[in-house]
């Protein structure tokens, strides 16, 4: 139901297209940029849809109150403990780990104002568990998702990440902020 209503409304009434699907494997983290409003929460959750993915996502777990934690389950959310040794990445590895399948979408600012340089936990925990980085871009002056083609992380980071920077440059988030 929710992913005809995402079609019509997302792709009809709205006009977006999405270029790319995600990739039929059991792991995989989506990274997503830009992430600059919390638009970014629910048009993640329509392109999920209408791709027919069960991709879930981090928050903090102060999120997860009685009152709003069922929503966010629901969603696919999954709370988070930020703090202590090891932090995010080592709680989503441990996610991973946990699952046959799981698959898992971060954004790589860490927050939704604008960023010089990507926080690099996403890359860490593919590269810890051998498993592809999806690159995903939310470009709203085109109305445009573009998933990316899996990307595996080799032994040279720096240019690991100077590759996957370079897809991420230049679309505009919802508030007009370009990416990083």
């Amino acid at each position: 139901m929710f992913r005809l209503f995402s079609n019509f409304f997302f792709l009809k009434l709205l006009g977006w297209k999405i270029e790319g699907k995600f990739p039929k494997l059991l792991k995989y983290v989506v990274a997503v940029v830009p992430h600059t409003s919390w638009v970014d929460f629910f048009v993640g959750l329509m392109v999920r849809s209408i791709l027919g993915e069960k991709i879930n996502f981090v928050g903090k777990k102060e999120l997860f109150t009685p009152y709003f934690g069922w929503f966010f389950r629901l969603l696919g959310g999954i709370p988070i403990d930020r703090s202590g040794s090891g932090g995010s990445v080592q709680s989503i590895i441990k996610l991973f780990k946990e699952n046959k399948k799981f698959r898992i979408a971060l954004a790589p600012e860490g927050t939704r104002k604008k960023v010089k340089q990507l926080k690099t936990g996403y890359y860490h925990i593919a590269q810890e568990l051998k498993i592809p980085i999806v690159p995903v871009t939310f470009d709203y002056t085109n109305k445009k998702i573009i998933v990316y083609p899996s990307f595996y992380s080799t032994n040279n980071k720096f240019m690991d990440l100077k590759k996957l920077e370079t897809l991420f440059r230049g679309f505009n988030g919802f508030s007009k902020a370009k990416s990083f």
